[in-house]
């Protein structure tokens, strides 16, 4: 299994209705790929060489998964509300290094 990182995007549309969460997640939770997540708040950049650049204000939430592929990844977005509502999810492979 790999373990992928679910970057979920402030840009699905607000008029959509988002309570499908509890879906989503049981859908993970029972397909055993659901590893963590959570909702990501305001922050910082630091840079010890010099000026930083803003933190990226697109970035909403992140949910943890595990997978046997890319394609396996993709598919389990399915069903999760910023996707169902023309957001977009951004699915990057955790290397083990």
């Amino acid at each position: 299994m790999t373990d992928y990182i679910l970057l979920m995007h402030r840009d699905a549309d607000p008029d959509v209705d988002d309570t499908g969460w509890d879906a989503s997640f049981g859908m993970l939770h029972a397909s055993g790929a659901f590893q963590g997540g959570s909702s990501i708040g305001d922050g910082i950049c630091i840079n010890k060489a010099g000026a930083p650049p803003p933190i990226s204000a697109q970035l909403g939430g992140f949910i943890r998964i595990a997978a046997p592929d890319l394609a396996a990844a993709k598919a389990l977005v399915i069903g999760n509300p910023v996707y169902e509502a023309g957001g977009t999810i951004e699915i990057r492979e955790l290397p083990k290094d």
